[in-house]
């Protein structure tokens, strides 16, 4: 008997596994999309991007350097990007274990008392075996969704990892721009007090009078304001990049903007390489392939399923008994189920798959779009800036001549002071904005290197 119900399950398991050649679940090909023309630029594309080399590189600040490696240590994004990370693993393990059975041990005992006959205990130990075969490639598209679940959340994590180093290099040269600005308007504010002495004797001399002496402290005062307001854009500052390494707010070390310089050649590589290296475009990707793989899933629930359940054990009533040939027990199931009628459950998770998975895809291609605006906006942008830099520079060189020629003019009473002033402003002015422009150019290197994938 035994030997029969043996020579029964093995058919069964034969046939499971010829049947298993009937998948009707579709084989994943990554989708086809037109990266030409996805970014604006001047240049000849080649294939090689700033992308490629590594942040260490990039930024050769040895304390920026040291920062972005605390900030990937301690940040409180990164060390929760792993806890997903963490989670996603576990159900990709699972996920990989489905084509195993799964056994389940239970041990009983009864008694049982029935008026007018006598009491008896039941004594029971077994173990149930139940096993599906994936005839219709549920079990393997579950598997593949997992794994594409799983590298979409490490795509996320590196996605943050990208975005902390970015933030940690934008917020420190923003911060040692801040310092380079401070020392400019302190500067400003000792030849301000020099000015007022200055001013003071040439109305004693009958030069000027009292209106232009209180001219000039109104400007001292607009430029300690205008310092008020640097050194605590320093302490806000400052506070932003310690919580971005992952520390609470306080003073932080760091270099000189005058020696900041990226020296990485400014390269984007070939529009197609965004979609290997950008990681919100690959986890994108990775969604719609989830949800492909989930369909798959969804259209294998039209078919019947084949399913194989085994349990034996050890049935008693005396305990003494329990282990004896005699009370050894066995059964063997197996059969097809086909669903009928369920309501229309089956075909509407099947029609809502289809639309997550259209939903994927779109969102796949607008995120491969914004990814291509990003390139070209920071392009945009540095080229801006660059070209700026250069005609500011030239602007403060005529400034600076021109407020220090008013001043010997007005001496010999050849301008008025308003003119004087207003020099003296624009000169202070341009000087904050021409460090302002150097930060803006610096950051538009940050952004492209971010916007084509770089940073993990």
């Amino acid at each position: 008997m035994k030997k029969q119900h043996i020579s029964k399950l093995i058919i069964v398991l034969i046939a499971s596994v010829l049947l298993q050649s009937c998948f009707v679940a579709k084989n994943y090909k990554t989708p086809k999309v037109n990266t030409d023309n996805l970014f604006r630029t001047e240049k000849q594309l080649d294939s090689t991007s700033i992308a490629a080399v590594s942040w260490d590189k990039l930024f050769t600040d040895t304390i920026l350097q040291d920062y972005i490696k605390e900030g990937l240590a301690n940040n409180y994004d990164v060390k929760i990007a792993l806890q997903n990370l963490i989670a996603a693993e576990e159900n990709m393990k699972q996920g990989k274990l489905g084509y195993l059975p799964s056994v389940n041990g239970n041990t009983t005992w009864l008694y049982r008392k029935v008026k007018n006959t006598p009491d008896y205990n039941e004594h029971e130990f077994s173990a149930n075996i139940s096993w599906e075969a994936d005839i219709w490639g549920k079990i393997r598209s579950t598997k593949r969704a997992s794994v594409a679940k799983y590298l979409q959340t490490v795509a996320a994590q590196q996605a943050i990892q990208t975005e902390i180093v970015a933030n940690i290099a934008s917020t420190y040269y923003q911060l040692l721009a801040l310092d380079a600005q401070v020392k400019v308007a302190e500067k400003t504010l000792i030849n301000r007090n020099q000015s007022i002495e200055t001013i003071k004797a040439l109305k004693t001399a009958g030069i000027v009078n009292e209106v232009s002496v209180k001219q000039t402290e109104a400007q001292k005062y607009a430029t300690e304001i205008i310092l008020k307001d640097l050194k605590y854009n320093v302490i806000v500052f400052e506070n932003t990049l310690s919580i971005l390494i992952g520390k609470s707010p306080k003073a932080l070390k760091r270099t000189s903007f005058e020696n900041q310089k990226i020296t990485a050649n400014i390269k984007t590589g070939i529009p197609a390489l965004l979609l290997s290296r950008r990681p919100d475009v690959i986890s994108a990707e990775l969604n719609f392939r989830n949800s492909f793989e989930l369909t798959n899933v969804a259209r294998s629930n039209f078919y019947p399923s084949l399913s194989v359940n085994a349990s034996g054990g050890f049935n008693s009533l005396e305990l003494k008994n329990w282990f004896n040939s005699s009370s050894l027990f066995s059964s063997i199931l197996t059969g097809l189920t086909q669903p009928i009628f369920n309501q229309r459950k089956i075909k509407t998770n099947f029609e809502i798959a289809k639309a997550n998975q259209q939903k994927a895809y779109l969102q796949f291609e607008k995120t491969l779009l914004v990814a291509g605006k990003e390139v070209s906006d920071a392009l945009a942008d540095y080229k801006n800036e660059t070209e700026k830099l250069v005609i500011r520079r030239h602007k403060l060189d005529a400034l600076k001549i021109a407020a220090a020629d008013s001043d010997e003019l007005l001496k010999y009473g050849m301008v008025n002071y308003l003119e004087v002033l207003t020099a003296k402003d624009n000169a202070l002015n341009t000087e904050l904005e021409l460090i302002n422009n150097k930060y803006k150019q610096l950051n538009a290197v940050i952004n492209l290197y971010k916007a084509l994938g770089g940073g993990y």
